[in-house]
This record gives C-alpha cells, sequence and structure tokens, in this order.
C-alpha cells in the first residue's frame, strides 16, 4: 500500500541521519522503525500482564 508521509524538517534530517547510519535507504529505515516500535510495545505489553499476574500470585 503507498503512503505519503509527512515530516518536520528536523524529522526529516533524523530519518536521514538513521538512514545514513545504517547504510539503508529513508524508506527502508522507517519500515524498521515502525517494526521496532511496534515490537518494543508488545514486548513491553507482555512483560506488564505477566508482571500483574506474578504479584497477584504471589502476594501472600
Amino acid at each position: 500500500m503507498a503512503m505519503t508521509l509527512r515530516l518536520t524538517d528536523d524529522d526529516e534530517r533524523a530519518l536521514a541521519l538513521l538512514a545514513g547510519a545504517q547504510g539503508i535507504s529513508k524508506q527502508e529505515a522507517t519500515v524498521r522503525a515502525i517494526r521496532d516500535a511496534a515490537a518494543r510495545r508488545i514486548h513491553e505489553d507482555r512483560v506488564s500482564e505477566l508482571s500483574t499476574h506474578a504479584r497477584a500470585r504471589y502476594a501472600d
């Protein structure tokens, strides 16, 4: 699916720096950043859920 991404000048520079540092295109850097952020969020949510259950289980 095609998508237009509107960035501020600062975000454009940050994306260019990120892509350059990784030796990849800005499009690939964007995709990787999205996937990394999603994976982190899913992991953090799962850890929080497990922590909640463990604290309830071992509250005694």
